[in-house]
């Protein structure tokens, strides 16, 4: 039996860009993401990796529950994780490969997963599940040339890039095909945020 994650169809529509803050603890968490929301970037990712992290996450989809915004749980590599992110409040699910166990269990707690793929092989294997939105990670290492390449045979594939983005090259890929390019670091730098703006404006 195939599964869906067609709900990012309306989770990522018009947002070309989606922050991730990684370790940061809640207040800062929080506090970068209520700055991310500022900039028009609507859906938030905070991955797992901690009792730390998980609270922080609690504490920032509650408020994204408030203001109207999306917030998911990544590095989900494990069904405990997706029961994790569940309890947490997490709105979807994000791995950095693709497991159909941990997409299947995520898509059964209400999560639509966003699995990562990095060849064709585990493309047609997540589509093949169902799945057609797809987290293409490292997108810095595969390049943006990867994402054309993937539309060929893949058509009704769609790609967040994932991985070494910022505002010097999420044009690049976005104008490649990429439907949504994830940004992290970037955000808390200062020179970047009004570039990382003007993409989102447009």
């Amino acid at each position: 039996m195939t599964i869906s994650n067609a709900r990012f169809d309306d989770i990522f529509a018009g947002q070309s860009l989606m922050a991730i803050f990684r370790g940061m603890g809640a207040e800062r968490t929080l506090e970068l993401a209520e700055r991310a929301w500022s900039l028009g970037i609507d859906v938030v990712e905070l991955p797992i990796q901690s009792e730390r992290d998980l609270e922080a996450l609690a504490v920032v989809a509650a408020a994204g529950r408030k203001a109207g915004r999306l917030v998911g749980a990544g590095t989900v590599v494990s069904v405990r994780h997706v029961e994790l992110a569940a309890s947490a409040g997490a709105a979807f699910t994000v791995s950095p490969g693709f497991d159909p166990l941990v997409s299947r269990a995520s898509a059964e707690a209400g999560l639509p997963p966003l699995p990562g793929v990095a060849t064709a092989t585990e493309v047609q294997a997540a589509m093949a599940d169902g799945l057609t939105w797809l987290k293409a990670f490292p997108a810095s290492l595969l390049g943006s040339a990867w994402f054309p390449a993937m539309a060929g045979p893949f058509p009704d594939a769609r790609f967040v890039a994932t991985g070494g983005m910022d505002a010097s090259n999420a044009r690049e890929f976005l104008g490649r095909g990429v439907r949504t390019v994830a940004v992290g670091s970037a955000l808390e730098d200062p020179a970047q945020l009004p570039a990382l703006a003007d993409l989102v404006a447009k």
